[in-house]
């Protein structure tokens, strides 16, 4: 496998966790797994800058938004903090420090809180607005939500700045998620999973109301814009206890890492004392002045390192395996396990990923396994105790055939899975295409879920998605939970999505390896689906990113026929197949400009001052280098572009500036 191969397989993993672990709330890997595959991506990105990326995971602050809310840009732009899992690594942290500040670093050792990430924001001493993490640069407006927890002060008294952000966590604790269980299971109700999934879920309901009989608090860690208030961390925290906001006692202020250590080991030993989940303890440079000079990173504060308490164990046996279906085929074993205590929660299942696992563990029926939960929520089997093993017990057989729809499985050379080839017929794989069809970053159709796709199939009312464009309510209205509303709503979402542009729909269509960022570069390159399906091997490799795997996938995609009747019929009922001609420039004033776009804005979003830019005739590149023209910076402009334009000499110039000036030659 070559280097690029290697850097776009784990950027395609790590993508692949980021959604599932922040959109569906369904991680598949430990957070130790994904921190590793994140620093080996790092590291082959620094080795071979040529595959530099700005889409690449390691520039981003996982995660993704909610549908059904207001979406607002972060004044200040919310960081993800970098982990440590040894004190070697806080350690190595401490000389990276000692390069930048000369003078001696005292640290504030704070618990790591194991919820949903709120910024707050306070105008004038009043609780103006509460926005979602989301992907770190624009989250979920949650205000009204917000404002039922009693936790959360909705005014407070002087002396404040005139605004604010100030940073949190959304927590359930213990008590309060063990009595909403109570209650569920009395009404024959599914229990939740866990505190953490449970808060981040309270955000998204639609009704604020049912927000207020959850027992949600507020636990604050930061404060931005209130330095002339406070001149180190430990201060700010003080200043937000006196303002009103629930700021937990158990913070101390560390001289040295000796004291930082003691403070490790003393909650890695009690955090089952507390009354709500921790995964750890967060460590930040005290002196906000010297967190200024250290700065950040594209994706994290220099300053502030987490330290992730290693998993909790359990021994328990393995009764059975099952295997589920995936969307593409591919085959996923799971471990059922006789039920045991693990962090707090009752573990029956646990993933062995593949059949390369299962061999490796050498796991079989009956053996008392260790289970893990990395990161506090996905359990994971880590070992047997070949001790307790019988002599006689055979080792695990591979399935040979599919659980499903019982087709002989096939295994691609250089892959980790079995996949079932039985791709039009095979249930679980119809359902997971048309649930990928409507999900929000493809077709986004409302009122349309995933047990809604799930009864539709059952019913035989669907078996692709082109079938979802020729529901009628009569056929609708006899199902199950279905009541007239429900139905308008998804018909409405249903025709709604026809206006979709093209990009979204190529999405869509689930070709494999084709995410996002493809899509919108075939969309760009070829115009049209019809010209994207004429095109040969070499004219989609000539694409930028595109490699032989995913111009393979393409070709083998629109080279079967039933799938080139799927989209033939999307054609008839009306999608957009084919690119918007770009809108006539207003000027040539930025001809031959190539000019980067780096920061938060107030004025205009980065999409659309990148639109304004083209309207211009110049053309946004995503990296600076000796042929770039000028930089757009807004608010926390990344200090790697800020470096690297400073060195090459290239003109920095603000979003007023720059708007300035195109106003004054239109």
């Amino acid at each position: 496998m070559t280097i690029a191969e290697q850097i776009n397989q784990i950027r395609e993993e790590l993508h692949r966790h980021n959604y599932n672990y922040y959109v569906l709330d369904r991680p598949e890997i430990s957070d130790f797994e994904f921190d590793q595959k994140l620093k080996r991506l790092i590291e082959l990105e620094v080795t071979y800058p040529e595959y530099d990326d700005p889409n690449s995971p390691t520039k981003r602050v996982g995660g993704g938004l909610t549908s059904g809310f207001e979406t607002i840009v972060h004044r200040n732009r919310m960081y993800s903090l970098d982990n440590s899992y040894s004190k070697q690594d806080l350690i190595d942290w401490e000389k990276r420090l000692q390069k930048v500040v000369e003078s001696d670093i005292s640290y504030t050792c704070e618990l790591k809180y194991d919820g949903a990430s709120i910024s707050l924001t306070y105008e004038d001493g009043k609780l103006s607005r509460a926005v979602t993490r989301g992907d770190g640069v624009q989250g979920d407006d949650v205000t009204a939500n917000i404002r039922t927890m009693h936790s959360v002060p909705l005014q407070i008294q002087p002396p404040f700045p005139d605004i604010f952000d100030i940073r949190g966590e959304i927590i359930l604790p213990l008590i309060g998620f063990q009595k909403m269980n109570k209650i569920r299971l009395a009404n024959g109700e599914e229990p939740y999973r866990n505190p953490r999934n449970t808060a981040s879920g309270s955000l998204k309901l639609q009704d604020s109301r049912e927000v207020a009989k959850r027992p949600l608090e507020c636990m604050l860690y930061s404060i931005v814009g209130a330095q002339t208030l406070a001149n180190t961390q430990f201060e700010s925290l003080e200043l937000a206890r006196k303002w009103g906001f629930k700021v937990p006692e158990h913070n101390i202020l560390a001289r040295t890492l000796s004291e930082v250590f003691e403070f490790i080991e003393h909650w890695d030993h009690h955090r089952n004392d507390l009354p709500y989940e921790i995964d750890g303890v967060v460590i930040k440079v005290n002196s906000l002045k010297h967190q200024e000079q250290l700065g950040y990173t594209s994706k994290s504060p220099r300053w502030a390192m987490a330290y992730k308490f290693q998993a909790e164990q359990a021994i328990t046996i393995l009764e059975h395996i099952s295997y589920q279906v995936g969307r593409t085929g591919a085959i996923t074993p799971v471990a059922n396990l006789s039920p045991v205590e693990l962090a707090g929660t009752t573990v029956k299942r646990a993933s062995l990923h593949n059949a390369d696992q299962i061999a490796k563990l050498d796991v079989r029926i009956g053996d008392a396994v260790f289970v893990e939960k990395g990161g506090e929520i996905i359990p994971k089997i880590v070992g047997v105790d070949l001790a307790q093993r019988k002599s006689d017990t055979p080792k695990v057989e591979y399935i040979t055939h599919c659980p499903e729809c019982h087709s002989l499985l096939l295994r691609h050379e250089g892959e980790a899975h079995h996949y079932c080839p039985n791709v039009d017929q095979c249930p679980p794989q119809i359902i997971g295409r048309i649930e990928h069809f409507i999900s929000r970053k493809a077709m986004d159709i409302e009122g349309l879920g995933g047990e809604t796709v799930t009864l539709l199939v059952t019913n035989q009312l669907i078996d692709n998605y082109a079938d979802l464009y020729t529901l009628t309510k009569a056929q609708l209205l006899p199902l199950e939970r279905m009541a007239a509303k429900s139905v308008d709503n998804l018909i409405e979402g249903i025709i709604k999505s026809k206006s979709q542009p093209f990009h979204r729909v190529l999405f869509a269509l689930g070709i494999r390896f084709v995410g996002e960022t493809v899509a919108q570069n075939l969309a760009k390159h070829f115009k049209s689906l019809d010209s994207l399906i004429q095109a040969s091997q070499e004219e989609l490799v000539a694409v930028d990113d595109i490699g032989e795997r995913i111009a393979e996938s393409v070709r083998s995609f629109f080279s079967d026929s039933k799938q080139l009747e799927i989209v033939n019929r999307l054609k008839s009922y009306g999608l957009q197949l084919e690119a918007q001609e770009a809108a006539v420039p207003i000027s040539t004033l930025l001809q031959g400009c190539n000019i980067v776009v780096s920061g938060v804005f107030k004025n205009l979003s980065r999409d659309q001052l990148k639109l304004l830019i083209e309207q211009h005739g110049g053309k946004v590149v995503s990296s600076i280098s000796s042929k770039t023209s000028f930089v757009v910076a807004g608010e926390n402009m990344g200090p790697s572009k800020l470096e690297k334009s400073q060195k090459l000499g290239v003109s920095i110039k603000s979003e007023d500036e720059f708007l300035s000036e195109i106003n004054a030659e239109v």
